[in-house]
């Protein structure tokens, strides 16, 4: 836990600009606003927004900040250094930069020989001279410069004297932040923890000789910018990295929500945060910011419309998730047994996963984060238990279906309410020779207070027909039934080999725009299968209605 007296880190958040890059997300404009406002909230000092002038939308996301700006992050535009042999008060791209109005700017420059004589095609010393004259430029316009210096590690192990040059360069110009870039991905912890110690030393001892050969003045204007550090994950070890950088007195670390980015991504900052904060002492955001990290980081998945890592450290659903009858038992007497720090510090929570693996144990703590009080000593406890394994023995798996579970305890217990009864159900599907189509007609018969109701509803599959004939049925008796959605859809076969006599498992989400339950069903038929997980799923929302309305009852 910090302290007042806690060292600082600077947090970077580069998941607007790195974090884009990787394939398969794309953002607008306006995802970009939401999650900079979110980031923003989360207590991020430093968010990066995009490269101004590189396409049309990330001008317009600076224009728009302008006038609404952020209430406490700096956004930060980004840029290279100008190009060979110009100047930079006549690069374009430099214009773009000033015209996008942010106070910082980061600049990345070539730290890797090799990049500058293959990649720029330019010499040593014109890629020195550029550094130079883009950071000169950029702080005679007002600008405050964070300074990148581009695959560092890999330059550094190769020609280290040059690598460090080119620090020294940027240092000379006036940036006030020095980030070594593994760009590559390629560095150890070990490594990275020796290079920064020197990097430091050596920037130390040049600093000391010029104000030894000069004056005190050169050394009050030769100040050496603090250390960043940006690691690359192709190795595994971005979050790693980040933390031995820190270690050896990097004071900022840059990384992306949820590790988006290029390749094999960025160093993530939903793990790097509360590992710095909670385990190493550091000052990275409020306790109270920290218990938003989980739902910023599902936001974000939301947002680039990419499905959150369920097994994530930390922010993941399964992060403090337990199974073995074991392990679950050992938890309820003292959590610290088996989660390494409270799930509540980062906004997640426990979670009991049912499953054949399960002991009573489980069952009850299960039952219990549902309101269901169990007795171990009375028979209902090991029949739900035991009914439980008979069914997942079959193919059902209640670790992602606890809404099934739920009413199979109600069951157990003598409690299931029984809001409509299906008397049956017909699906015809529309094949037009020579063409596809998905168009699908469901004709259900349900029984609702002992009055039998047909209907016949369209669908896009059968499904989503049967899904809305059974609504279409029910919504008369039950209208908060028009406030539920079917959200997903997952069908799994289990035994394949057995061709069309296989089993099928079909997972149903549904949602009423405030909470979200997933239902399961399992047959040798696909839609005897996706039937039993519809009906369980509306039945579970009109469960959830109704204890709603009670508890509202209660309390006037």
């Amino acid at each position: 836990m910090t302290t007042n007296s806690s060292p600082q880190l600077w947090l970077y958040d580069t998941t607007l600009r790195d974090g884009t890059q990787r394939e398969g997300l794309s953002v607008s404009i306006e995802d970009k606003l939401r999650i900079a406002r979110r980031l923003d909230r989360l207590g991020i000092p430093f968010i990066e927004g995009g490269w101004p002038g590189a396409n049309p939308k990330d001008v317009q996301f600076f224009w728009q900040l302008q006038e609404d700006p952020l209430k406490q992050a700096e956004i930060v535009a980004f840029c290279s250094t100008r190009r060979p042999n110009s100047t930079a008060a006549t690069e374009p791209m430099l214009q773009d930069i000033l015209a996008a109005g942010t106070r910082w700017v980061t600049i990345f420059g070539k730290s890797w020989d090799l990049h500058v004589t293959t990649g720029l095609k330019t010499t040593l010393e014109e890629n020195l001279a550029m550094i130079r004259d883009t950071i000169e430029y950029l702080r005679s316009q007002g600008r405050r410069i964070i300074y990148d210096a581009e695959h560092w590690f890999d330059g550094y192990k190769h020609n280290r004297d040059y690598a460090l040059q080119t620090l020294e360069a940027a240092i000379a110009s006036g940036a006030e932040w020095l980030v070594l870039c593994d760009t590559n991905g390629g560095t150890l912890p070990h490594e990275i923890s020796q290079i920064v110690q020197d990097v430091i030393s050596h920037l130390s001892l040049v600093t000391c000789q010029e104000a030894i050969t000069e004056d005190i003045d050169a050394l009050a204007a030769s100040i050496i910018p603090q250390i960043g550090i940006h690691t690359h994950n192709d190795s595994e070890m971005a979050v790693a990295n980040a933390i031995a950088a820190v270690m050896a007195g990097a004071k900022m670390v840059q990384g992306t929500i949820n590790g988006y980015g290029e390749r094999c991504g960025n160093a993530n900052l939903c793990s790097l945060i509360p590992n710095l904060q909670l385990k190493a002492g550091y000052s990275c955001i409020t306790e109270d910011q920290l218990t938003q990290l989980t739902e910023a980081s599902r936001f974000v998945s939301e947002v680039v419309n990419l499905a959150p890592d369920e097994h994530a450290p930390f922010v993941g659903r399964s992060a403090f998730a337990h199974k073995g009858g074991i392990h679950v038992s050992a938890v309820e007497r003292n959590p610290l047994t088996y989660e390494h720090i409270q799930p509540e510090q980062v906004g997640n929570r426990r979670r009991i996963v049912i499953s054949e693996q399960s002991g009573l144990s489980n069952v009850l703590a299960k039952a219990r984060s549902f309101g269901i009080e169990l007795d171990q000593q009375k028979a209902e406890a090991r029949e739900i238990l035991q009914r439980l394994k008979d069914l997942e023995s079959e193919g059902f798996q209640f670790e992602a279906a606890e809404a099934s579970f739920v009413l199979l305890m109600h069951e157990a217990l003598g409690g299931r309410q029984k809001f409509f009864e299906v008397k049956g159900f017909q699906v015809h599907c529309d094949l037009i020779e020579g063409k596809e189509t998905s168009n699908a007609l469901a004709t259900v018969k349900v029984a609702v207070d002992g009055k039998n109701i047909l209907e016949a509803a369209e669908g896009n599959g059968p499904v989503a027909a049967l899904d809305a004939a059974l609504r279409k049925a029910l919504v008369n008796f039950y209208p908060q039934i028009a406030t539920f959605d079917l959200t997903d859809y997952k069908v799994r076969i289990l035994n394949g080999h057995t061709g069309t006599a296989a089993k099928t498992r079909v997972l149903v989400e549904s949602g009423n725009g405030r909470q979200r339950w997933t239902t399961v069903g399992v047959s040798t038929n696909i839609l005897a299968a996706s039937y039993q997980a519809v009906v369980e799923g509306l039945e579970y929302g009109l469960l959830l209605h109704s204890q709603a309305e009670a508890v509202v009852k209660a309390s006037s």
